[in-house]
């Protein structure tokens, strides 16, 4: 038995998330997800049923520039010819970046130390038809200094019960975030087209995640910035944090402006 790792990119905003679901909408037919697409794509290939382990679940809408995955096969195809295969069926907004060969023992989750996800906001007066699809449009202006200030106390081993989303099922709620950064970079910065628009990107590196927390976190601090939180009679996101409570906390930022960026196995 070989065990292969996929390493992944997508766009999300045509899917349900990554993970395959039972359910159905009402049209009575299955949502479309990843984690689905890629097994039957694979199947196809490979003449066998296939479970692909996700490193995690990203949400519906979310993207991902390199989203990890393993699955287990008896089929001796190269790997090169695998992921050519693999590639030539997807659709355009799926693609297997690399594959490989991995020891029996590797897990695309539970082998990994940490996870990167990055939200991006156009903080710009006007949207861009261009960034509709992969980011944010908050039009009202936004205080880096102020988002970095809060953002800080995020930092470190915590309950973060406040920025889980109802429905998670995780019984662990204690998270560690290694790194958080809050950035503002201009539209030509980002290797497409020159376009003068405002990004705002909060990068946060953890240990794991728990349901839509980066997605509460950015709503959260973005709620700050508006002078909501104050409304709530806390003070800042120190106290939204101790108080462990979803109600506590703003808004979900929208899911078009998340990408999972990394997962880190050393």
């Amino acid at each position: 038995m070989r065990n292969i790792k996929l390493t992944l990119e997508y766009d999300g905003t045509n899917y349900g998330g990554w993970q395959r679901q039972s359910t159905v909408n009402s049209r009575q037919s299955t949502v479309k997800t990843i984690q689905e697409t890629i097994e039957r794509n694979l199947e196809k290939i490979l003449q066998e049923k296939i479970t692909l382990i996700g490193s995690g679940r990203t949400d519906a809408g979310v993207h991902a520039l390199e989203q990890v995955a393993n699955f287990k096969t008896k089929n001796p195809l190269s790997i090169d010819s695998l992921q050519r295969g693999l590639n030539s069926l997807l659709p355009d907004d799926i693609v297997a970046k690399k594959t490989e060969e991995v020891a029996q023992k590797f897990h695309a989750r539970y082998s990994a130390k940490s996870k990167v996800y990055r939200y991006t906001i156009l903080n710009n007066p006007l949207p861009s038809p261009f960034l509709q699809r992969r980011t944010y449009f908050y039009p009202y202006p936004l205080s880096i200094a102020l988002l970095k200030r809060e953002a800080k106390y995020l930092l470190g081993r915590h309950n973060f019960s406040s920025f889980c989303a109802s429905g998670s099922g995780a019984k662990d709620t204690i998270r560690t975030i290694k790194n958080i950064s809050v950035k503002k970079i201009s539209y030509d910065n980002c290797g497409l087209w020159t376009v003068d628009c405002g990004l705002i990107t909060i990068t946060i590196e953890a240990d794991g995640f728990l349901y839509k927390m980066v997605r509460n976190i950015v709503g959260t601090l973005i709620d700050i910035n508006r002078g909501k939180i104050t409304s709530r009679s806390t003070k800042g996101i120190k106290e939204v944090l101790r108080a462990g409570e979803r109600r506590k906390a703003g808004e979900t930022a929208p899911p078009q402006g998340l990408c999972l960026l990394k997962i880190k196995y050393t």
